[in-house]
């Protein structure tokens, strides 16, 4: 249990660098661009996610996997949580203020994108390095 808790947390911490990503274009795109809220969320989802790939591909789960194994799973995950993410944001936003709805949805992908990436992505490298 402590090699899973450790691992969200490194997750969760190379997850923070794909959300600043993540944060700054929808910030961009919104503010300056006058893009809509959901429109620029599903931007700033896909520019964080190729950040997250490559530090959970080397730094979380330190795969050895080939890039042709495990993207295409990584980007199955990406793209399952970018539509929680834009469903999420598409409820939220009615209701409360986008940037609110984004950490809203922020949240809940997190747990989803981890658990998904843990288990399937890089499942060997999670279960050899010990981190059951």
């Amino acid at each position: 249990m402590k090699g899973l808790i450790a691992q969200f947390l490194l997750y969760s911490a190379v997850g923070a660098v794909g959300t600043a990503v993540h944060f700054s274009v929808l910030i961009f795109l919104v503010q300056l661009l006058a893009i809509d809220p959901v429109s620029a969320s599903m931007a700033g989802f896909a520019s964080g996610a190729m950040v997250n790939y490559g530090l959970n591909y080397r730094f979380t789960f330190k795969s050895a996997n080939p890039h042709y194994a495990s993207l295409p799973k990584f980007l199955a995950v990406a793209l399952a949580g970018l539509c929680l993410n834009t469903m999420i944001m598409a409820l939220a936003t009615g209701r409360l203020y986008y940037l609110v709805s984004q950490c809203l949805a922020t949240i809940l992908v997190l747990a989803w994108n981890f658990l998904c990436n843990r288990y399937w992505t890089f499942r060997g490298e999670s279960l050899l390095r010990g981190a059951r």
